[in-house]
């Protein structure tokens, strides 16, 4: 597999960018849904958040590295099976992701920068608090992160349904194109 986006294929670095991220969107998501039902007596109050806040961080240079990569190494042409309306959507899912992924890191940096601390990175060092001490900061970037989890993890769910009908039922090259596989061959596949 090449390390870049080819016309035909994803490269190793836009792949691994992908899962990569899919596994934090998720693992992200359902620490912090966790973590709204811990109390002042939780052991977990304070870790919790810490660990969630690091990740987030790191997260969000992932996010960046993504953005910049997709700006450098064009993803590949949708097929030529795809419908347009198909091609439609799977971008605007695509695009609603990246924008609901960015607003989700810097809500999130708004929740925690809120009284003026700045955020740890596994105690390896502090991102300032650049932003603090906006009217009920806390709670409304609170608010938009918790919609917008919940919003992407509606629109990955519909975009990995997507996916799998393109390989278990079109039979397309959609899905392996973004795991590494052998390409099948159009003629294979009546494509």
């Amino acid at each position: 597999m090449q390390w870049r986006n080819s016309k035909d294929r994803f490269g190793w670095l836009a792949a691994s960018l992908h899962w990569v991220m899919a596994v934090l969107v998720i693992g992200l998501a359902a620490v912090g849904l966790w973590m709204t039902s811990l109390n002042y007596y939780s052991p977990w109050y304070t870790s919790a958040p810490f660990w969630h806040k690091s990740v987030g961080l790191m997260f969000a240079a992932l996010l960046l590295a993504r953005l910049l990569w997709r700006w450098l190494s064009p993803a590949p042409a949708a097929l030529p099976s795809h419908s347009r309306v198909e091609r439609l959507a799977a971008g605007t899912a695509q695009w609603l992701m990246y924008v609901a992924m960015l607003l989700i890191v810097i809500s999130g940096y708004l929740i925690s920068t809120a009284k003026g601390s700045g955020v740890s990175l596994f105690g390896w060092f502090e991102v300032p608090a650049l932003i603090s001490g906006l009217p009920d900061q806390a709670d409304r970037a609170g608010a938009v992160h918790y919609w917008l989890a919940l919003g992407l993890l509606g629109v990955a769910t519909v975009h990995a349904l997507g996916a799998l009908k393109h390989h278990l039922i079109d039979k397309d090259n959609t899905l392996r194109r973004m795991l590494g596989m052998r390409l099948r061959n159009s003629t294979e596949n009546g494509k």
